[in-house]
């Protein structure tokens, strides 16, 4: 959800390594790095995947885009945070920013609030098996707008795949018994946003010279002024306020949104994107664990099942042979 997923810039990788290599420190401090980043992989699965629980328990005090503008303003706030502890500044042009609120809209305002409507009529764990689709979308788009990207047997079989264990989960041969059909559709729609704003990212964003901190932290900016407009116009005061909703947005922007973002960077810069997008296939299984443990949310033996075959089929998307 980055401009790393999008372009695969990874300066920030060369400059680690040639600090490694200039470095005078002992080797004993190797291993404490390692352990470092798999924590932080560790916290980051934990995060995305408690985030659709948090978009629940949300949407069950606040109206979607209530919870997606609190979303936003809490992540925002996080990241101007950021930028201010590492003196950065806003990117300037005005043709940059119209780009970027293109990419704040396709990557934050239209996904984050389709995910908080679907959340309205299906469980955190449907949605959460959804979110894992976007490699899926991801490869049958990049094959029709990135003419660099070519099929091979490994990544259609996976497409495939991947498409057959989404139909698993929503049990097909059943007639989608007990799913609400406009929820799902709104789930896979929200999925398909993300490769949708990625690939606008790539093809206008890319090389712009600006920080990732920067670059991100003006697009979540501007899709916090565009759900500022909307929100007002679709929704009125809560007649109830909920504390235990409040916090549930609260924690989903500073973390889910915020601190999820500085997380994925910091991988991404010392790992590589391979590694770091690898969150992607653990979101799922820790979506379905907390909706089922802590909300109590039934699970039918064709959500598991499907959400393996889902993973199975987004792995294969990613395969390239080596040299590709």
């Amino acid at each position: 959800m980055s401009y790393e997923d999008a372009s695969g810039i990874v300066a920030p990788m060369s400059t680690v390594t040639t600090s490694r290599t200039r470095s005078s420190a002992p080797a004993p401090a190797r291993p404490r790095a390692r352990l470092d980043w798999r924590l932080r992989f560790a916290a980051l699965s934990l995060i995305w995947g408690f985030s659709f629980l948090l978009i629940k328990v949300g949407t069950g005090g606040f109206a979607p885009f209530q919870v997606t503008l609190g979303r936003l303003v809490f992540g925002t706030a996080v990241l101007l945070a950021a930028m201010a502890v590492k003196r950065e500044r806003l990117p300037r042009g005005a043709r940059l920013w119209g780009h970027m609120a293109v990419a704040a809209f396709l990557l934050n305002a239209l996904p984050f609030s389709l995910f908080a409507y679907s959340e309205l009529t299906i469980p955190s764990t449907l949605a959460g098996i959804c979110n894992a689709t976007s490699p899926l979308w991801g490869m049958v788009l990049s094959l029709v707008a990135l003419s660099e990207d070519r099929p091979t047997r490994v990544r259609v079989a996976g497409l495939m795949l991947g498409f057959l264990g989404v139909l698993t989960v929503l049990g097909v041969w059943q007639g989608f018994q007990g799913l609400d059909a406009a929820g799902t559709a709104t789930a896979l729609l929200a999925s398909l946003s993300y490769p949708v704003g990625w690939i606008y990212v790539r093809r206008t964003l890319a090389g712009t010279g600006n920080s990732h901190l920067s670059m991100t932290g003006g697009q979540l900016l501007l899709a916090t002024a565009q759900l500022a407009v909307v929100t007002p116009v679709f929704t009125g005061v809560p007649e109830h306020f909920s504390f235990v909703a409040l916090l549930a947005v609260a924690a989903l922007g500073a973390l889910g949104t915020g601190l999820a973002v500085l997380l994925q960077y910091g991988l991404v810069a010392e790992v590589g994107p391979t590694t770091a997008q690898m969150v992607t296939y653990f979101i799922p299984v820790i979506a379905t664990a907390a909706g089922v443990a802590i909300l109590g949310e039934s699970l039918h033996w064709t959500t598991p099942v499907g959400a393996v075959i889902v993973i199975a089929g987004a792995a294969l998307t990613q395969f390239r042979r080596k040299g590709a």
